[in-house]
């Protein structure tokens, strides 16, 4: 658990720098990435990245996805990715891009005690759906929250009745993916969510948590005008015969 937070707390990246930043955190209790993260980090070799930060970090869970649009190819794709390690979840997607549920994949994997992230969830249906094809082996259930705020829907709701549906299956996690603000991580813990995913830059807001709000808000003054100073700005009161005016 998370300090006083109440949850788990997992880096969403795939910086490696970046990850190792965290993984010095104590705060930090997993990873997770995507090959959308891997490209936008400038990753060339899926392969030998996921390697590579597995040797590096060893001993806390790490999830990376498989790649593939048919699901046979992403079973040999998960063989292989959790060969990297026992640490690593493999992420499959609740579907593939036709809108074929993943359920048949899930249920193989979990069989042969290959642990799973099921991901990109947005619907309790699905969570249902996911529900019922998880075996007794480890898993992550991982709901978009953030995705479904986007869209004007209170999440919390729905991240409630998912964990209802969940609670009876143990090694099952819930994680409450892509969150938008450090609110999210005080919501998730307060409906008892497992995990919640977040990139390094919602993390280190963490030392704001139970802040006093008139100190922020001096913070807050003194960070403008000290922008305005370092920046040069000035208005020209003298063109308006305001120099010396009083207050």
């Amino acid at each position: 658990m998370t300090g006083d937070l109440g949850i788990k707390l997992f880096a969403d990246g795939a910086d490696k720098a970046g990850m190792l930043e965290m993984y010095e955190n104590p705060l930090v209790s997993g990873f997770t990435t995507n090959p959308t993260l891997m490209r936008k980090a400038g990753v060339t070799d899926y392969l030998a990245f996921a390697t590579d930060v597995v040797e590096a970090i060893p001993d806390r869970p790490i999830s990376f996805e498989v790649l593939s649009d048919d699901f046979q190819e992403m079973y040999q794709e998960a063989r292989v990715l959790a060969g990297l390690g026992a640490n690593v979840y493999v992420k499959v997607p609740v579907t593939n891009t036709r809108g074929a549920f993943a359920g048949p994949l899930v249920q193989r994997l979990t069989a042969e005690d290959v642990k799973v992230n099921v991901t990109a969830l947005l619907s309790i249906e699905q969570v249902a759906r996911v529900a019922g094809c998880l075996g007794d082996t480890p898993a992550y259930v991982s709901v978009f929250a953030g995705r479904i705020a986007d869209t004007g829907r209170d999440p919390v709701p729905l991240m409630a009745d998912a964990l209802d549906l969940l609670r009876s299956r143990a090694g099952v996690e819930l994680i409450w993916a892509s969150p938008r603000e450090l609110l999210n991580v005080v919501q998730a813990a307060e409906i008892g969510c497992h995990v919640i995913t977040a990139t390094n830059d919602i993390l280190r807001k963490l030392a704001l948590v139970g802040k006093d709000l008139h100190e922020y808000s001096l913070e807050t003054v003194k960070m403008f005008h000290d922008d305005a100073q370092a920046a040069g700005f000035e208005l020209d009161l003298a063109s308006y015969g305001l120099v010396g005016a009083p207050a």
